[in-house]
């Protein structure tokens, strides 16, 4: 029988007694380990003497009065953290890291492709010091033996993986240069689909007792979630970028932009007659359908939609604010989006109600607010909000114990600003 016990959110997290080091910067690995630290493991920052991550360095900076500053692109995802600071060209330092690989669950690096190779610290070596080890490896385009295609020694950041994964060609406006997508999807849909290979990997060494590298290509994950538009072109043979806005809009994604009062509201999914009568006699143009019957068509010719159904729709949601409106055609069985911008989003009363808000410690005495990780395991303790880690910060209690670093050493290294 189920243990009926455990129904009030006191399960312990999934990855509580999992341990990561996190060799990684600025967000692709970064955004992937903070989601393992979010669910429960303790994952330990290899960062760079003196400098660190190089997000720490990133615009925009939160300053107190001393005139000390953070990173807030440095904060938003590094909670729940821990930082030490190992140059691994020191051969003293190499030797603890190799310690704290002996006692950890999984190692992940995002500082492109070879470069632990050339530091020696290639998977053979790694499956030599622990057996057990998960070694994940972010890269642009792969970098695993046997596995290297011609682009995979080409450097890769969230740009150049979303032109050549094709994403700025159909987010583009016909006819124009490419367009990328408003954020660095590029780095954080690799991050999530390298947290999901660590925890299956995990899963398969729990069955088997033996460690793996895991090979995690940026363009392939950002590849993947084109798949809408691929599978369609098998079927048509048409590239989606090349269509022009209308039809793209009008027909093979039927999304429409409506203008209200004070902003735009999306329209979306299918518009059955039905609904579009509904529509038409709230808008009060119960008429157009009996002079066209083009008014009751999802799919009617992109240029009688553009030059007449959504103007004739404007006339009455230019009138309104955008959530009413969207509120109205909601009630009338539309996908209704409000189309909001990120300072709508930092005050959702959605996401407040669903505790997607964390507040940690800004490290310079006040709170930084960032968004929580979207899992929701309602049966588990909550999620930690320790706030991010000062740079090498647990030196001591990390080298001085897993590292195997003796406080004489710790005091040598600290002096030639190697740790």
């Amino acid at each position: 029988m189920p243990d009926d016990s455990h129904t009030a959110a006191n399960l312990p997290l999934p990855l509580r007694g999992i341990r990561v080091l996190d060799a990684t910067h600025i967000v692709a690995g970064p955004f992937c380990s903070l989601i393992l630290a979010d669910m429960g493991a303790e994952v330990i920052k290899i960062e760079r003497p003196r400098t660190g991550d190089a997000a720490r360095g990133r615009m925009p900076f939160i300053t107190n009065p001393d005139g000390q500053q953070v990173s807030s692109r440095y904060l938003g995802i590094n909670r729940n953290k821990k930082s030490v600071t190992l140059d691994l060209r020191n051969p003293v330092c190499k030797t603890a890291f190799e310690n704290l690989v002996a006692n950890s669950d999984v190692l992940l690096d995002n500082w492109g492709p070879g470069a632990f190779r050339r530091l020696g610290l290639g998977y053979d070596r790694l499956h030599e010091i622990n057996p057990r080890l998960i070694y994940a490896e972010i890269t642009g385009y792969g970098d695993a033996d046997g596995a290297r295609g011609p682009y995979s020694d080409w450097p890769a950041n969230n740009l150049a993986i979303q032109a050549m994964a094709g994403w700025m060609d159909v987010t583009g406006a016909p006819g124009g240069p490419p367009q990328a997508v408003g954020d660095n999807i590029g780095d954080s849909v690799p991050g999530v689909w390298a947290a999901l290979g660590i925890v299956l990997a995990l899963e398969t060494r729990r069955q088997t007792g033996v460690g793996q590298h895991l090979d995690v290509a940026m363009y392939e994950c950002m590849v993947s979630h084109l798949i809408s538009n691929m599978n369609a072109y098998q079927v048509t043979g048409q590239v989606a970028g090349q269509l022009s806005g209308r039809t793209r809009q009008a027909s093979l994604g039927p999304g429409l932009a409506l203008r209200s009062s004070d902003g735009y509201v999306v329209m979306a999914g299918v518009r059955s007659p039905q609904r579009l009568a509904a529509l038409w006699e709230l808008v009060g143009r119960s008429d157009l359908p009996e002079q066209d019957e083009r008014y009751l068509q999802q799919f009617p010719d992109a240029d009688f939609v553009f030059e007449q159904v959504i103007p004739a729709i404007e006339e009455w949601s230019s009138q309104r604010p955008k959530w009413e409106v969207a509120g109205r055609l909601t009630e009338l069985g539309f996908s209704m989006g409000v189309a909001q911008n990120v300072s709508d989003l930092a005050d959702c009363p959605q996401l407040q109600a669903r505790d997607m808000y964390v507040d940690t410690g800004d490290t310079l005495g006040g709170t930084f607010r960032s968004l929580a990780t979207p899992i929701r395991l309602n049966s588990c303790e909550p999620a930690g909000a320790g706030a991010p880690p000062t740079l090498g910060q647990h030196n001591a209690e990390i080298l001085g114990t897993l590292g195997g670093l003796t406080a004489e050493q710790l005091a040598e290294l600290e002096a030639e600003g190697a740790v």
